[in-house]
């Protein structure tokens, strides 16, 4: 079979070559061409038949029909054109041989927009004066008639063209990539201050992302839609992911609350909020940001100033806890697969094993890793409502990075056992700090158990469980506490770069008199003093070997009473 093998740059930096482009069969396009002459056959012999003496009765069969079924009057003047019926017939088929190609979705959204209306107006339409600029005209004696087109007609279908367009677009499929960043750019709100006349910013604002039409209803704008979509997928090529379809940025449009608030897309790549005045405002992390400057350079050398075009420093204390995002495979199959709102049950779409294993395998390890138990099948059964908490990241594209939040689920056993050291009573304010997913609090009493936790995700899956959560880095919400508040906080605390001992310290602030903090930490840690206010008794287990899936780490328990 032959195809058309063509210089790829899919899923890689933009200064890298070797990827791959969907082919696109000879065999098949010399199909589609064969079925559009069999259609313009047909079409010519209904015309044939209507301009005949048979036409001439073709009303009795619509008056016959009218009286049975009290169906309008059919205008078979027109019905039977056969000029209209190939413009329609020549749009089908572009549709057809755009949709054979992966062309549309690496073309710029401004490229889409003028297929999509040659598409729906294949005869083309004309430029046309408004009245002002036509009294102008006339005013200054120039010219009224335009010999211009607003949209373009649609090609003839024929061979030559066929294979010359495709061939043509297959071939801009590099050039469409800095063509998309120079779109995005110019689709920026042109009244808002924010948006910056030399490159791209920090922060970014777009007009008309959709239309609101009364109390809760509202109307999206495919074409801005397209716009964020063309700027995931840029960034997503930055990242060495693949793109998203431009129905899953439609989707994430859909679910974002209109409220204000900032929601994280593409593992904090980008932030987006909206409005209900139908504007989205984005922020694009720096490192995004001065890259899409330099394609921006590539078009306009001189008008990007080299600031915007420079890859920031960045200080070496800076933590970033950003995480590496899901493939958008991935992504679809878990969109497909959200329960509503009140399940306990997630099925993984059936069809998706059998055309992306790979996605389907990763999408199993994701509900895995949020609570979800396999029954079979990809059957998957929580015991909590995951909906948000899948809408979550599908949104983000990420679940909890162990090694940038240095979190290890504690299993049941140690969970358990370490809630026991804390003898909880039936008076008791408790708390987990660091919470993760709730392992520890699990084992304590839901009514009485605070869970502070910095992971959004993590703090999703503990309020669906019942808990009082609080989302923030346990340090330094701890910062603003007065007075001691709980009487028993049982912790994995996170072990490195000595996060173990702030927080252990941390805790043991927190603690009332009489009150007991237990906590599991390093087996190295065994007999280490802590420098903390108060009369306190200290109590050691032995080490316990191979305490986390995944980890070698051997840890012990500590128990911490406040005598005073």
């Amino acid at each position: 079979m032959n195809t058309l093998q063509l210089k790829p740059t899919h899923s890689i930096a933009i200064d890298e070559d070797g990827d791959f482009f969907a082919p696109v069969s000879a065999d098949a396009i010399d199909c589609l061409l064969a079925k559009y002459n069999a259609d313009l056959t047909n079409i010519r012999l209904v015309e044939d038949f209507m301009n005949g003496g048979a036409g001439g009765v073709v009303h009795y069969f619509a008056e016959g029909s009218k009286n049975h079924s009290g169906s309008s009057h059919h205008y078979y003047s027109t019905t039977f054109r056969a000029d209209w019926a190939v413009e329609a017939l020549k749009s089908a088929y572009w549709s057809r041989a755009i949709a054979m190609t992966d062309v549309m979705d690496y073309m710029p959204q401004k490229r889409r927009d003028e297929w999509r209306a040659s598409i729906d107006k294949p005869m083309g339409v004309k430029k046309h004066l408004s009245a002002y600029d036509r009294s102008m005209r006339i005013q200054n004696g120039e010219p009224t008639d335009i010999d211009e087109w607003e949209i373009q007609p649609i090609p003839d279908f024929t061979e030559d063209t066929v294979r010359a367009t495709l061939t043509q677009l297959l071939l801009s499929r590099e050039k469409f990539f800095a063509e998309r960043v120079d779109g995005i750019f110019r689709a920026l709100s042109g009244v808002h201050i924010t948006n910056s006349p030399v490159g791209f910013g920090k922060r970014m604002i777009l007009n008309r992302v959709y239309t609101v039409h009364g109390k809760g209803f509202y109307s999206q704008n495919s074409s801005m839609a397209g716009y964020i979509n063309d700027l995931r997928s840029v960034i997503a090529k930055f990242m060495g992911r693949d793109e998203p379809a431009w129905y899953i940025t439609s989707r994430t449009i859909d679910n974002i609350p209109k409220d204000g608030q900032w929601n994280v897309l593409d593992g904090g790549a980008i932030r987006i909020r909206l409005y209900m005045v139908g504007t989205a405002h984005l922020e694009i992390h720096p490192d995004m940001a001065w890259r899409l400057n330099a394609v921006l350079a590539s078009l306009y050398p001189a008008a990007i100033p080299a600031q915007f075009r420079t890859k920031p420093k960045r200080k070496a204390k800076d933590i970033a806890l950003l995480q590496h995002p899901l493939p958008f495979a991935v992504l679809s199959i878990l969109a497909e697969s959200k329960p509503r709102h009140n399940e306990k049950r997630v099925q993984l779409p059936f069809g998706s094993q059998s055309t992306n294993k790979f996605a389907w395998e990763e999408a199993s390890r994701v509900l895995q890793s949020i609570g979800g138990v396999d029954r079979r099948l990809g059957n998957y059964e929580f015991n909590y409502c995951p909906a948000n908490v899948i809408n979550e990241i599908v949104m983000s594209g990420c679940i909890p990075d162990h090694r940038s939040h240095q979190y290890y689920p504690t299993n049941g056993d140690l969970a358990q056992r370490a809630v026991e050291e804390a003898e909880i009573q039936p008076t008791d304010q408790c708390a987990e700090t660091s919470a993760g997913q709730g392992g520890i609090a699990a084992f304590m009493p839901t009514d009485r158990t605070t869970c502070i936790e910095i992971s959004p995700l993590h703090c999703e899956i503990l309020r669906s469980k019942g808990f009082n959560t609080i989302e923030a880095d346990f340090l330094e919400w701890a910062k603003y506490q007065t007075a001691p508040v709980f009487d028993k906080i049982v912790i994995n605390p996170p072990f490195s770069d000595g996060r173990a001992v702030a927080h252990v310290i941390t805790s043991m602030q927190l603690i009332k008199p009489t009150g007991r903090l237990v906590a599991i930490l390093p087996s190295s840690y065994i007999n280490k003093a802590f420098d903390v206010a108060g009369d306190w008794s200290f109590t050691w287990s032995s080490p316990i070997e191979n305490a986390f899936v995944g980890t070698s780490i051997s840890v012990a328990i500590l128990r911490a009473d406040r005598l005073s």
